[in-house]
């Protein structure tokens, strides 16, 4: 068993060849169903607006459908945008959301802006909105423990447990303001050290949490095979490089379809920043990723086209990382 004191899925909702957005959306639901059943600690969906291969544009919705289908589990999101959003409706839908579960609501919240120029002028959001961020953490906080001039409803008086979705300053955003930090990605393996000790080192406790709490994320793929668990990884991996060299995300599909030179190396750039294997290899390699960060929750990302390996992948982590 790994040392994680809880494991997480977010799920992106990305969309797959052959199948309809509200099929992307229903099978969301499917899974955190199935993560609930299999022990998993959260289930956490995302915000990604205008994005063709991604059918996750309403977070607080979807967490709804989401707490609506489960019953135990915690759901989240992994991330409201905060510059897309004045920080009293995300109060308000955060309070809500968790009035309705009996407490089973996590608010992550992030920085990004979106994904093309379009899609940021349609959000009416740009650069000085992401630079806000610190100022609207700290405006929503008030307006969740009720100490804004504006009383948000339904009261939450701090209850909600906040999680910051870290890249550069949200590290030490997060570390003032007191709350969680979520780090995953290139960030996570290139500068994770420095940014969790200053994190830790920089740490306030507040109404929300009283020490630094970390969750690493990153995609994780378990399979029978090293080869198999790459080839679940591969269509996500293959997606982000087509958005980075022709700047739109295709939904996910076959493993098979060309790439260029470039894209192939971007697959492998991204592939180097995951988690995959059979169950024991994947057990060393967490291990390892705990003791070099000290992370307290592993969050699960990456999306996968073939909806059955995914499955066997949630089932085969789940039995090593149980408690």
């Amino acid at each position: 068993m790994t040392s994680f004191a809880g494991v997480s899925v977010l799920d992106r909702a990305q969309s797959r060849l052959g199948s309809s957005d509200a099929g992307t959306l229903q099978a969301v639901i499917g899974r955190a169903r199935r993560a609930e059943g299999l022990g998993y600690r959260r289930f956490w969906v995302a915000e990604h607006h205008g994005v063709p291969g991604i059918a996750g544009s309403a977070p607080a919705i979807l967490a709804a459908a989401v707490l609506a289908g489960t019953t135990t589990m915690r759901v989240g999101t992994g991330g409201i945008m905060l510059p897309n959003h004045q920080p009293l409706v995300v109060a308000e839908q955060a309070a809500t959301l968790a009035a309705l579960s009996g407490g089973r609501f996590d608010l992550g919240v992030g920085r990004s802006l979106g994904f093309t120029s379009a899609v940021r002028t349609a959000l009416r959001t740009g650069k000085e909105e992401a630079d806000r961020f610190g100022e609207d953490i700290a405006e929503l906080l008030a307006f969740l423990d009720g100490t804004a001039p504006v009383t948000a409803r339904p009261q939450d008086a701090g209850r909600t447990p906040v999680f910051v979705l870290a890249t550069g300053q949200g590290v030490d955003i997060a570390a003032r303001a007191g709350l969680a930090v979520v780090l995953g990605g290139p960030a996570l393996f290139r500068d994770g050290r420095p940014a969790l000790e200053r994190y830790r080192a920089a740490f306030r406790p507040s109404a929300w949490w009283d020490r630094p709490h970390v969750v690493a994320s990153l995609n994780v793929a378990v399979a029978g095979t090293e080869a198999a668990a790459r080839r679940l990884l591969l269509p996500e991996a293959r997606a982000l490089a087509v958005s980075r060299t022709k700047g739109y995300f295709p939904p996910l599909g076959s493993a098979d379809e060309p790439l260029t030179a470039r894209e192939e190396g971007l697959v492998e750039e991204s592939l180097a920043t995951a988690v995959y294997g059979t169950a024991a290899e994947v057990e060393l390699q967490l291990d390892e990723l705990q003791a070099r960060t000290g992370a307290d929750e592993l969050l699960v990302s990456g999306g996968a086209y073939d909806l059955e390996g995914q499955a066997v992948s949630d089932e085969l982590l789940a039995g090593i990382t149980a408690p």
